[in-house]
This record gives structure tokens, C-alpha cells and sequence, in this order.
């Protein structure tokens, strides 16, 4: 299940609009679209802050490669800083910048979109969202007070340890991912 993140940014508050129309801009869905671009995390969800930003997930099986096109298109950026590193034992490419005063954060590794933590953490909050809508301002206002959002939504939950791991974890008990 692929959600349409973009038509919820339409359809959404006014910065969600303004995110779709900076991501427009920038053009980087078609840029990137050998990589299966997607946006995930807040934004699409209706939870975002002001200081939230836009994630995008990538697949890509040479990061090398992604490395330099990335450079080439947007070094040049404010605040531009590219990573590689290695999470849950899968060297991924981490690039960050500003474009419109929008923070942008790009995210590579070597597994398809719908089966990276970000996608499978979104589809799971969105679930978690439609069982308990009052909690969207809850989280909002967890996050407006520095927890990032899968801690967020942990703390709600009473699930304990890792957020990332344990957020996985409840989506696969409740059958909301595989």
C-alpha cells in the first residue's frame, strides 16, 4: 500500500501546500525519479511543526553514483552537508540542506522505498492516527517540546526501548505491516 503523500500535501494546511509547491520547485521527484523518490514522516500526516522538515527516501543501489548527482544538484544549496554511514547494518547516504526556507533531508540505502523504516514508520502512524485522531495534536505538541516524532507516538503507545525498533514492532503485532 503506497499512500499519496502529494495529494495530501494539496489538500492540506497551508505549509503542506507550500511544501508541495517548494518540492515542485525544486524538481527534485523528477531529478531523482530513478530512485523512487517519496516523501515521508510528518509532513504527509498532517503532523509537522515549524521546524520540521521535508524526508525524502531514495533507493538506490550505487550510492556512489546517487553521491554525485546529488552533489551536482544540490551542493550548491544552503547548509548543504552529505553523510554516509552505516544503520542497522546498511550503508546509507544521508544528505541534508534549505531550499526556500525549507529543510530538506534526503535519505539513500540499498532497499526498495516501501520497506524502509521511514515509509513502514509512516504507514504505521497514519493507522495509529485513524484509531486515535486526538492524538495528532498530542504529538505535535511532543514534538514542539523536542521529541522526535516515533518517540512520540511510543510514549502514547506505553512501548518502551528503542522507538524506531518498537514502532516496527507494533506495526507487525497489529498487523499493519508484514
Amino acid at each position: 500500500m503506497m499512500l499519496n503523500v502529494y495529494e495530501r500535501l494539496l489538500t492540506g494546511d497551508k505549509q503542506q501546500k507550500q511544501a508541495y509547491e517548494v518540492i515542485m520547485h525544486l524538481n527534485v521527484l523528477h531529478d531523482l525519479k530513478a530512485y523512487n523518490p517519496i516523501l515521508c514522516g510528518t509532513f504527509p500526516l498532517g503532523i509537522h511543526t515549524s521546524k520540521s522538515d521535508l524526508d525524502i527516501i531514495l533507493h538506490s543501489k550505487d550510492l556512489r553514483c546517487l553521491e554525485q548527482k546529488i552533489k551536482r544538484l544540490y551542493s550548491h544549496h544552503e547548509s548543504f552537508t552529505l553523510k554516509r554511514k552505516n544503520i542497522r547494518e546498511r550503508e546509507v547516504l544521508k544528505v541534508n540542506f534549505i531550499y526556500q526556507s525549507f529543510s530538506f533531508e534526503l535519505f539513500a540505502q540499498n532497499q526498495p522505498v516501501n520497506e524502509q523504516y521511514a515509509y513502514l514508520h509512516m504507514i504505521i502512524e497514519e493507522k495509529i492516527l485513524l484509531k486515535y485522531p486526538e492524538w495528532k495534536q498530542k504529538v505535535i505538541h511532543f514534538k514542539q517540546s523536542g521529541v522526535n516524532t516515533e518517540a512520540a507516538f511510543c510514549k502514547l503507545l506505553g512501548l518502551e526501548g528503542d522507538p524506531f525498533e518498537a514502532l516496527i514492532q507494533y506495526g507487525k503485532q497489529n498487523h499493519i505491516i508484514a
